[in-house]
């Protein structure tokens, strides 16, 4: 409420529940504490910066003592920057508090950044649920796979072709390596390899994307570390022939079953675990 002081937005769910004065100020003052304000009890919210207004929401929730904390995208209009700040204060005043909070995001990163485990929901069921790091080294549906980070997806007769066995196949990204032509790996039981044509280099700073035409058909993406000062080399690569590799164990294969087949049933006794 804007006419109103933080301390008083944040003591407001607990008049309403007609707390005692003197107990809603302690347990609000408390609440802004657990939230790193302390200091801004007087404050009106025009005064504060974006995440400092989005910390006195979370203290309005908290101040409840609910056992779950159902959190809506609360990120969502907070630029970039901002954003990563906040998911570290999050991560920190959830295990301050100790209640399972509950997650909602479109930002995929953001999901696997925050949780101990994950729910990949499609067409209104559970299409998997796992830790972020399950679901992003072995996604169990082509959907997961596309959806939690980049995906490179192999399957019919290009799987067959390139990597000897039918099915439907996912590769992330870094797991690939790029070669010249002429300085491709020697044959290897444990490696799988396939020629192409890089297509475009597409530079995002931490890292750059290499996009490669194989011959067998489909378009793979490269992903490598920019650890040097310049990329001019790998932007050089555009049009030039390549091949790439990827050792087998990287290599997951997925289930076919169709979205909403079936939901992934949740275990009623560890749903207080899921964040």
């Amino acid at each position: 409420f804007p006419h109103m002081s933080v301390l008083q937005n944040v003591e407001y769910g607990l008049r309403v529940k007609k707390v005692p004065k003197g107990e809603r100020r302690k347990r609000a003052e408390e609440a802004l504490s657990t939230v790193r304000l302390d200091g801004y009890a007087n404050r009106r919210p025009h005064q504060l910066s974006g995440g400092q207004r989005q910390r006195v929401a979370l203290a309005r929730a908290l101040v409840n003592r609910p056992k779950v904390l159902l959190l809506d995208e609360p990120l969502g209009a907070l630029d970039l920057k901002l954003r990563r700040e906040m998911q570290v204060e999050l991560k920190q005043i959830q295990r301050d508090v100790g209640i399972t909070f509950v997650f909602v995001t479109h930002d995929q990163e953001e999901a696997l950044t925050m949780s101990d485990r994950v729910a990949v929901f499609n067409e209104g069921r559970i299409e998997q649920l796992a830790t972020p790091f399950e679901l992003y080294e072995n996604p169990t549906s082509p959907f997961v796979a596309g959806f939690v980070g980049t995906s490179n997806l192999i399957e019919g007769a290009v799987a067959e072709a390139v990597i000897g066995e039918a099915g439907t196949f996912v590769v992330r990204p870094e797991k690939l390596l790029m070669h010249a032509e002429g300085a491709a790996p020697a044959p290897d039981p444990a490696t799988v390899a396939a020629p192409g044509v890089v297509r475009e280099v597409v530079y995002l700073g931490a890292s750059t994307h290499s996009i490669v035409e194989l011959d067998a058909g489909p378009t793979l993406t490269v992903s490598h570390q920019n650890a040097e000062r310049t990329i001019d080399a790998a932007l050089e690569r555009r049009q030039q022939r390549v091949v790439l590799s990827w050792r087998r164990d990287h290599l997951v294969a997925l289930n076919q079953q169709p979205a909403g087949s079936a939901p992934v049933p949740v275990d009623a006794t560890r749903q207080e675990e899921t964040a």
